[in-house]
């Protein structure tokens, strides 16, 4: 990939003959893929290959949480496939976390390895709801800083929390961030959403896009449209 991408493009089909087709609309320049567990059950390890030979920068969204062995296990095959980036659960504790990243280190090319902090359907009655105290914000910086501490390369969170993860975790630590809307498109089942320049201006690294683009008439031409609202917010002063 020549040109640096900020954007994930989510394949979230049923299928891989529909995840393909919008594949080959886009470009793997302007952009990488998310292969999620819907898809990923449906169709398996070959698809995650098939992208990969496309040219394609794959996220594997997969969020493993488990025992640390099995857990461990689970990000090696992954590791194995050529993904880019896969994720695993924060709650999963350090044992957990600690052993997936060693896991991904003997591979020839390891892939990034973030965590999943709260999901960006969550609300603070969800939160109440099983038990866990403090506010989506408060839950969403202990995780990041339990990431960051046993050497994740970064964490998934709403844009909306990632000026405060920027600040708190440093320049170096990925935050992606889905929940993304372009402006007068809809928020669908996403509680904490944000525009692609508000996300970028916020801190976020890599903005993870579903139906904007895959359900856009031209999905080649509302990616690019992302990628310029993008330039133009790093570009302002």
């Amino acid at each position: 990939m020549s040109v640096e991408s900020r954007v994930i493009v989510a394949l979230d089909y049923a299928d891989a003959a529909s995840a393909l087709a919008l594949a080959r609309r886009l470009d793997p320049a302007q952009c990488r893929v998310k292969v999620g567990k819907e898809l990923f059950t449906a169709e398996g390890p070959a698809l995650v290959e098939q992208l990969v030979r496309l040219g394609f920068g794959v996220f594997l969204d997969l969020k493993f949480h488990d025992i640390p062995n099995t857990a461990a296990g689970a990000c090696r095959a992954a590791a194995e496939l050529g993904v880019w980036m896969l994720n695993v659960h924060a709650c999963g504790g350090r044992a957990m976390l600690e052993a997936a990243r060693a896991a991904i280190a003997a591979a020839s090319n390891p892939p990034k390895l973030i965590a999943v902090t709260l999901l960006t359907s969550i609300g603070a009655q969800d939160l109440a709801d099983i038990g866990l105290s403090g506010t989506p914000d408060d839950v969403v910086a202990r995780l990041a800083q339990l990431a960051r501490g046993c050497g994740l390369d970064g964490v998934v969170c709403s844009a909306r929390e990632a000026a405060a993860l920027r600040a708190a975790c440093g320049p170096g630590f990925l935050l992606v961030t889905p929940g993304i809307r372009p402006a007068g498109t809809e928020i669908g089942d996403q509680q904490r959403v944000m525009t692609p320049a508000g996300a970028i201006a916020n801190g976020s690294d890599y903005l993870v896009i579903g139906r904007p683009i895959t359900r856009a008439p031209d999905p080649l031409q509302a990616l690019a449209q992302v990628n310029r609202d993008i330039a133009a917010t790093m570009r302002a002063p």
